[in-house]
């Protein structure tokens, strides 16, 4: 970064400040500007996508808590469909593989251990995304302040090759350092801030979806604990 002598102080804009950095501060604006974008499209695309599972997830709980017994996943447009089916699915396949013996304690324990890691599947797919933002705002302060120091480092020898401490020549490569270090907080406070609003939301879709878990096991333990369990689980797990 050089001095510029000639340039004033109304010229002294972010993108003034920008054209007249240094090569190393030009690319780290660039890379907190597109890590400040990248924070913006998770939080569009990732509060779409959990709002369309909540809502989901809540129909298919309603839809389950109006069974008498565990349900064809077809008989409902709510359980036809994501981690609802999945966890239907999970369960009559258990009760289709246990028509040998009929023990309902392990029956119920196997469906739990089943319907439990489809439920640990869909958090870790969940949370897909998510990562990167703490990332973006552990990092991105660093970042920033790389580019400051960098800049300053630069300013402080351009002073030097000048022999000129006059700070209308030193203020415009001061004011280009920091810029980086806004930039660099710029990006991380918001991705900090979605971050935590995502982790509260997944761990809301969490326990939501901990209950349509929970429904589905109350669903084969009253099919199980009926007269004649045996026969209806069977005939429940052979349905299409």
């Amino acid at each position: 970064m050089s001095l510029h002598p000639d340039v004033s102080a109304a010229a002294l804009t972010p993108w003034q400040m920008y054209l007249a950095a240094d090569a190393v501060v030009k690319a780290v604006m660039i890379a907190l500007a597109l890590a400040s974008l990248a924070s913006w499209t998770v939080l569009l695309a990732k509060s779409w996508e959990l709002s369309r599972l909540r809502r989901g997830l809540r129909l298919a709980r309603i839809a389950l808590l109006d069974a008498p017994g565990l349900p064809v996943p077809q008989a409902h447009p709510a359980l036809g469909d994501g981690a609802a089916l999945e966890l239907i699915e999970a369960a009559r396949t258990e009760l289709r593989l246990s028509p040998g013996g009929f023990d309902p304690a392990g029956i119920k324990e196997r469906i739990g251990s089943r319907l439990e890691r489809i439920e640990l599947a869909h958090a870790r797919q969940w949370r897909k995304g998510v990562g990167v933002l703490a990332s973006i705002g552990a990092i991105a302060p660093f970042v920033g302040l790389f580019g400051t120091v960098w800049g300053i480092m630069n300013s402080f020898v351009g002073i030097a090759q000048a022999n000129a401490t006059s700070l209308a020549v030193v203020a415009p490569g001061i004011a280009e350092a920091l810029l980086a270090t806004a930039l660099g907080l710029v990006a991380a406070i918001p991705a900090v801030a979605i971050y935590n609003h995502f982790t509260r939301a997944l761990g809301g879709l969490r326990a939501t979806l901990g209950d349509v878990s929970a429904s589905v096991q109350q669903l084969v333990s009253r099919d199980l604990d009926r007269p004649g369990g045996r026969h209806s689980v069977q005939a429940v797990a052979a349905a299409h």
